[in-house]
């Protein structure tokens, strides 16, 4: 029986995990103990987030718009991806489904036909998100699984550091037995017996045993990697950026409610606006631009005043073979990090908690459990890798070597046979468990150009002039919600004023039937 967990470092994987623990196991026995040093800090970066972090705030049980005033956060519904299919070019991924579901075949199968048939209307038009966001507007969904406005969701932007203190203080007042040890970490002691981790010692010489540990070290993996020997999966073959600059500036934006990604000959830049700031960064291949090429651009695309020196950071897109050794549990950096593209790291964060939390064990023999958390995260990792490569294969850019060699690099059999599936077949395929799911991915390869053979029988239902009529007003009636909505900063106006109601309502807008 597990008795006491120790969490190796703070930050957000840290701070998320003993929150989780804190929450779920309030009454039970279990001790847990964090130890981390304010001397060593963390990445924090990481300010964009997406919709699955919502409903972790509220299993924890805490107040969205508390959340939003102590994180500093505003709204999001989705990432603007400018210059990836070409230079000059942009499209929204946004958050939620592509068009709706229908009787007799997905939606985009029905956009890809008007498509053939002359109507050139983007993919990204059909979500709301996507009109709100171009608008500067926000709603919250319908809570009405029969309307429309339903099938569209949000995330935020915040600030990383204050999330982590903000559960710092959520771990603090709940009632378990709950310690934070400030010091930082001089060695870590294994078992002779069953080889798995003992004990930690700190700098200042206090020797914390426990029965469970999970490293939330960040890239350093102390646990897991470094005293474990865990031996990394390479994926820099197919994500080849492995460095970004970081800092944020005084500039504002309270009319965007979505991050930006906009592609540069080596990588990309993030724009990422939160209520007192906005977050900058530009991420890079240091084998195609040299950092003091990155610095200049980076320099030259950041707006307003920078309110710290930029900083670099180094990384490689990795993951551990395996998550789970011994009695030991890597979550966060410590266990992998692929990219910042698509703001994914905080969602594998949450997923290794979620997942430990259900496989946690209360016997001594664990075997079964550790098979499981490994393969459900290598299977994450994976999915995730192959959604993130999906935004640079499908390109017409080859104005640099980066791209040059993107374009022609292997790529993994699974997103290779999920390409040609779409490519030669018009088919998306789905899965049940992983992060992106059919909206995702056809938001993001059709919105880059992507082609398909699109089979068109499921469709036939309906003939080419009633097809391209109903898609125009669908598209028309998508874009007058979005013209319905509020400014987005009405709404953090209210919220930051403690005036605002827990969810405003959303304008009706009936499920569309024409194609069912």
């Amino acid at each position: 029986m597990i008795k006491h967990l120790v969490i190796a470092g703070g930050g957000t994987a840290g701070w998320m995990c003993a929150a989780a623990f804190c929450r779920l196991f309030s009454k039970s026995e279990l001790k847990i103990t964090l130890i981390e040093s304010e001397e060593i800090g963390s990445v924090g970066v990481g300010e964009a987030t997406i919709p699955h972090l919502r409903y972790f705030n509220e299993k924890l049980g805490i107040n969205e718009h508390d959340f939003m005033r102590e994180t500093n956060a505003t709204f999001k519904l989705g990432i603007e991806f400018a210059d990836w299919k070409q230079v000059g070019h942009s499209y929204i991924h946004p958050f939620g489904a592509f068009g709706f579901e229908t009787a007799h075949a997905p939606f985009y199968k029905y956009w890809a036909r008007s498509q053939n048939l002359g109507l050139d209307i983007p993919a990204d038009q059909f979500s709301i998100a996507t009109h709100m966001a171009k608008l500067g507007r926000f709603t919250y969904p319908s809570k009405d699984y029969n309307q429309l406005a339903s099938t569209f969701s949000y995330a935020f932007h915040i600030d990383a550091s204050k999330y982590a203190l903000l559960l710092r203080k959520f771990c603090e007042g709940q009632q378990i037995n709950f310690t934070r040890v400030d010091a930082k970490i001089e060695a870590v002691q294994t078992s002779q017996t069953y080889g798995g981790i003992e004990s930690i010692t700190t700098t200042q010489g206090e020797k914390i045993e426990g029965d469970f540990f999970v490293d939330c070290t960040g890239f350093r993996s102390l646990l897991l990697g470094k005293t474990l020997k865990v031996n990394p999966v390479d994926l820099s073959k197919y994500l080849p950026c492995n460095s970004a600059i970081a800092a944020p500036s005084d500039e504002t934006h309270p009319d965007m409610p979505y991050s930006r990604a906009s592609a540069h000959t080596a990588g990309w830049q993030w724009k990422i606006p939160l209520r007192h700031r906005t977050g900058n960064g530009c991420v890079y291949s240091s084998e195609y631009m040299s950092d003091e090429q990155a610095l200049e651009h980076f320099q030259k695309k950041a707006e307003g005043n920078l309110l710290a020196e930029p900083r670099i950071i180094r990384f490689k897109a990795q993951h551990l073979e395996q998550s789970w050794k011994d009695n030991c549990v890597a979550i966060g950096l410590s266990s992998g990090f692929l990219e910042p593209l698509e703001s994914t790291g905080i969602h594998l964060i949450q997923t290794a908690i979620m997942k430990l939390t259900e496989l946690l064990p209360s016997h001594g023999n664990y075997e079964v459990e550790r098979n499981e958390f490994n393969m459900q995260m290598k299977d994450e990792y994976e999915k995730i890798r192959d959604f993130l490569i999906l935004h640079y294969r499908i390109t017409e850019r080859d104005d640099s070597e980066f791209w040059r060699y993107i374009t022609s690099m292997p790529l993994p059999d699974s997103l290779k046979q999920r390409i040609g599936l779409i490519k030669e077949a018009g088919v998306i395929d789905t899965y049940q468990h992983g992060l992106f799911l059919e909206a995702s991915w056809a938001y993001v390869y059709f919105g880059q150009g992507g082609k398909a053979e699109i089979d068109f029988h499921e469709t036939l239902h309906l003939n080419n002039e009633d097809l391209k009529l109903q898609i125009s007003n669908f598209k028309n009636e998508l874009s007058n919600f979005g013209n319905q909505a509020p400014p987005q900063k009405n709404l953090l106006d209210s919220i930051y004023s403690k005036s605002a109601p827990e969810h405003w309502p959303s304008a009706a807008l009936s499920l569309y039937g024409v194609f069912s």
